[in-house]
């Protein structure tokens, strides 16, 4: 089912689509309009048509529950092969197995590989992942030889998914709940925060570590970062990565 409106009502169709279709939607530009797209059944599709003027429908596929696994690859970064479960994974190589879920972090993302080249560079030691999400980073940092690992996010569901994929994958760390931008951040050696550029901000003033990879940012853009030295960067795809040394060390 898809319904297309206008640009500027954008957010209030988004807001009414999703208490329609929790699970979630897709969603296009085209043009000055924005179409929404769900699954659903003949039921699903009686509520949408009443609350939305204009819907299309169209059949499906079989099998179309397991069409977004063709959007979810294996990649390599660091030396190490990163993918799904349902991936084989190549034999004699460091593995991190990630099962796409609700927290953002499945490896194929530019931050994300380049966070892990820039990983595989910095001197090994303990670790804290800032803005886990699914703890893809963290669980890289392992193959890579850090330890002992911590990873926080703000969102319980990101911390709940870090757990289980360490779980799955064999990793020992620690994951929590915190609120960066608030709590106290655990010391570490190196610390790495692929999150958003404002953010990377406020979470380089209160670090106390001696190495801290940053990436979720534009090329172009670098983090201000009193305190720091800059030693590196990479870019990929328009993002890029930066690595830092603390200046007082």
């Amino acid at each position: 089912m898809s319904v297309r409106v206008p640009a500027a009502l954008a957010e209030q169709a988004r807001a009414r689509l999703l208490e329609l279709a929790p699970r979630g939607f897709e969603e296009v530009e085209r043009g000055d309009e924005l179409e929404l797209a769900a699954y659903t059944d003949p039921a699903g599709e009686e509520r949408l048509r009443a609350a939305f003027v204009d819907v299309l429908s169209s059949p499906v596929a079989p099998g179309w529950e397991d069409g977004w696994r063709a959007f979810h690859r294996p990649v390599r970064a660091g030396g190490i092969w990163i993918g799904p479960p349902w991936e084989p994974p190549p034999p004699g190589e460091p593995v991190v197995v990630i099962d796409p879920g609700r927290a953002f972090g499945t490896g194929a993302h530019p931050t994300t590989r380049l966070c892990v080249e820039l990983l595989a560079r910095a001197p090994r030691g303990s670790l804290l992942d800032v803005g886990c999400g699914s703890g893809v980073l963290s669980l890289a940092a392992d193959r890579l030889g850090y330890g002992p690992i911590v990873a926080v996010d703000d969102d319980p569901v990101a911390v709940e998914a870090t757990r289980a994929n360490a779980a799955a994958n064999g990793v020992d760390l620690v994951a929590r709940v915190v609120d960066a931008s608030r709590e106290t951040l655990p010391v570490s050696d190196v610390a790495v925060a692929n999150i958003l550029l404002g953010a990377v901000e406020d979470v380089l003033g209160r670090l106390e570590s001696r190495t801290v990879i940053t990436s979720g940012y534009y090329a172009g853009e670098r983090p201000a970062s009193p305190g720091w030295s800059w030693l590196e960067g990479l870019e990929l795809g328009g993002w890029c990565a930066d690595m830092f040394r603390c200046a007082s060390v």
